[in-house]
């Protein structure tokens, strides 16, 4: 298994790479390492963080896909109906935009930090974007 550190709105997390469920999300996202962007509040989907990209390709399908998140997952949406973006669930997701509901990849599951991401969540949502960092453990 993969470990990363993440580091998002002052808050230290790791997290493994689900490279047996998603393998071709993981090997997408491990070409973007190490990466850093911004944090911002979803607007349709409920508890949650995401890191929009726009029309960025990934080059993935689905695999590992869920509408319903659990804190601490992170979904890669490849993109199609919807701007491609990661979500970060850090209470109850129902992964939405404003064409629907939508599935997004597990690929990343947090196994350290969990205790302060409902604390990221409230930040990002009161205080606006915040930074987040990804890279190898």
């Amino acid at each position: 298994m993969t470990k990363l550190d993440i580091r998002a709105g002052g808050f230290d997390f790791s997290g493994m790479l689900e490279k047996e469920k998603a393998p071709k999300t993981c090997a997408a996202f491990e070409k973007l390492l190490p990466f850093s962007s911004e944090l911002v509040h979803v607007r349709w989907s409920g508890e949650g963080v995401w890191i929009p990209f726009g029309d960025f390709e990934f080059g993935v399908g689905y695999e590992n896909h869920t509408s319903h998140p659990a804190p601490g997952h992170f979904i890669l949406y490849p993109g199609g109906i919807s701007e491609t973006e990661i979500l970060l669930a850090y209470g109850g997701v129902d992964f939405s935009s404003k064409m629907g509901q939508l599935a997004g990849n597990h690929f990343l599951t947090l196994t350290e930090g969990q205790e302060n991401l409902q604390e990221l969540g409230n930040l990002v949502l009161w205080k606006g974007a915040q930074e987040v960092k990804f890279d190898y453990a």
